[in-house]
């Protein structure tokens, strides 16, 4: 069986020694997230997920959803009272505007609590998360009546939300959708359509279920430019704004899948749905991207979550499992053979998780406050920053946290040897629900051709300028410190390798777009190392200097820091020469074969 133990003493590092969250008081809601009221959140946060939630990881996988004739859906045993407790504890409106009932706390907060959620069970934890990015769009881009409508029960967990964007004759390219809005004469529209792969598309959890629809309002342009949003609630709602009748969207089908058994996975049937427009007509898609983008960030948690509870996993069974004697000579003398915690490749592998969960975690929240400050400051300039900031770095979180989130998972299961590929050990769940995240909400190729075609160039490429400048002045405030010096040199060294990588683009790629797309997904990882080794000389920066004041009662904490610091450059940063050599090699290559060929 199992098992996991929140980070929270690692998240509370980050936050307060780190990043310094308290400098971000004058934010509004940031005065209220006191030291105390944090810890106090992720404490009782950590509580939920390893007491309530993750003892229903197995079961839920192993029983998954059903569905009955009539398309109605049911979850796993144990579902619906872990959403009760998850819904009263307020969890859903921890972020959320004051003003329909949330808490306004940062949304840095939330983040950090999703990882564990995610940990402990992925497929609850998508309920919730589907939610919340429903939520955000709604928020910015829905009528004053609509938010007042809608956001108060969906703060409060009664009622759940959805996206609905893909069919099955397209994924990424939305303008092929042929999901049909008419115009109804009374600001309703029918919609008409399938949608599939819908994650919580229907369950018996809330009591109402509210679809954000992606569709075209007959007349309108072709492609991406006629795509408008609109919401379809699974029951109307009736004069006193409560579920009435139920709206002709249903579930079709429980898809089959790989993992995430817990969560229904649907195909949303829609037969002249009633839908509401929300935002402006034609205009969908730039609504859809807020909710996008909160969902983006968060399967890049999905990712980082797996490879934690995984590592959480192999660790506790290598210091178990007795198989050989170290190459040194014996350990455990008065056992039969030595945990095999004592072999080199064990432990470098270990390391090598490790090494990617903490500067994953570091960089997912230090994103997230980038996006506080975006949607929170009074000051222009600040929410620029901060807005560039956090457009640069999706793509990249969710691209190589995924990837290596998956990367991780397996890596884990190989400490078990045969038990990981058993499912009582539960390591093989942890390989599969990791591997979509890989997949939806843009699959990681798309990831980097977004990276490299959209985000770099944004802006006469002020957002990169932005991440070269800051990592500059870091290097030059904190590169000469001893214990820093040959960690900045080693940071040094992958900034470098990324500019020229960035140069390379600027020079070769305009005129010969094909070297974009052949070395997009060698870039997101390259700026992904990069950035997880800025993170890594940010905290042994802080290791160091608590280490220097005393340690404060934890100097194993600070030491484990530094040595994983150490071990990130010297291991796993030189990967960067070569993703830079891989890009610099163009795409004649790997365009040269005829399609016959493969």
């Amino acid at each position: 069986m199992p098992s996991y133990r929140a980070p929270v003493e690692d998240t509370l590092f980050l936050l307060n020694d780190v990043f310094g969250m308290d400098k971000y008081s004058n934010l509004p809601g940031f005065a209220d997230a006191t030291p105390d009221l944090v810890e106090a959140i992720l404490v009782e946060g950590a509580k939920l997920a390893e007491e309530v939630l993750q003892p229903l990881n197995q079961s839920g996988d192993r029983e998954g959803c059903s569905r009955t004739d009539d398309g109605t859906v049911t979850t796993p045993k144990g579902f619906g009272d872990a959403y009760t407790q998850f819904s009263e504890g307020g969890w859903i409106g921890l972020s959320a505007d004051p003003d329909y009932g949330g808490q306004g706390l940062p949304s840095t907060l939330t983040v950090a609590m999703n990882e564990y959620l995610c940990s402990a069970n992925m497929a609850f934890s998508m309920y919730p998360g589907l939610t919340q990015g429903a939520i955000a769009a709604i928020q910015a881009h829905g009528s004053p009546e609509q938010k007042q409508t809608y956001l108060p029960n969906m703060l409060t967990g009664a009622w759940t939300g959805t996206m609905n964007l893909t069919e099955a004759h397209c994924g990424t390219d939305l303008g092929l959708i042929r999901t049909k809005a008419v115009p109804q004469g009374d600001g309703s529209y029918a919609i008409s359509g399938s949608k599939i792969f819908i994650s919580a598309g229907d369950h018996d959890l809330s009591q109402n279920v509210i679809h954000l629809v992606l569709a075209r309002i007959e007349g309108a342009p072709e492609g991406t430019k006629g795509i408008s949003l609109f919401i379809v609630p699974k029951f109307v709602l009736d004069e006193n704004g409560e579920p009435g009748e139920r709206n002709p969207v249903v579930c079709g089908a429980l898809e089959e899948k790989m993992g995430i058994h817990g969560n229904s996975t649907c195909v949303m049937n829609y037969d002249g749905a009633k839908g509401w427009l929300i935002g402006e007509e034609n205009k969908g898609l730039r609504a859809m991207f807020t909710m996008m983008n909160e969902a983006r960030l968060g399967v890049a948690v999905q990712g980082l979550s797996q490879s934690e509870v995984a590592y959480q996993n192999a660790a506790a069974y290598t210091k178990d499992r007795l198989q050989g004697r170290a190459l040194t000579g014996a350990k455990a003398p008065d056992k039969a053979a030595d945990p095999i915690i004592v072999h080199p490749d064990v432990r470098r592998t270990l390391m090598s998780i490790r090494a990617i969960n903490e500067a994953g975690r570091a960089l997912v929240l230090w994103t997230a406050l980038q996006g506080d400050v975006s949607h929170r400051s009074d000051n222009e300039k600040a929410r620029q920053a901060g807005d560039d900031m956090m457009g640069l770095m999706t793509p990249v979180l969710k691209g190589v946290l995924t990837d290596r989130g998956f990367d991780n998972a397996v890596m884990a299961q190989q400490m078990f040897g045969g038990h990981g590929y058993i499912a009582e050990w539960g390591m093989e769940q942890f390989v599969r629900d990791a591997r979509i995240s890989m997949i939806y909400e843009g699959a990681n190729g798309i990831q980097a051709l977004d990276l490299v075609g959209r985000k770099l160039p944004a802006n006469g490429g002020r957002a990169i300028m932005g991440f070269f400048n800051e990592v500059g002045t870091f290097l030059k405030e904190a590169g000469a410190e001893e214990t820093i010096v040959p960690l900045a040199a080693s940071l040094k060294a992958g900034v470098d390798d990324l500019q020229k990588a960035t140069m390379w683009f600027m020079q070769n790629a305009m005129a010969k777009p094909d070297n974009a797309g052949a070395g997009s997904v060698d870039y997101m990882h390259l700026f992904g190392l990069v950035a997880m080794g800025f993170m890594w000389v940010k905290m042994a920066r802080v290791a160091a200097a608590k280490l220097a004041e005393g340690g404060d009662s934890k100097e194993e904490f600070y030491r484990t820091k530094l040595v994983l610091a150490r071990f990130y450059m010297e291991r796993l940063m030189p990967e960067t020469a070569m993703r830079l050599a891989r890009i610099s090699a163009g795409c004649d290559t790997v365009m040269e074969l005829p399609a016959e060929a493969f």
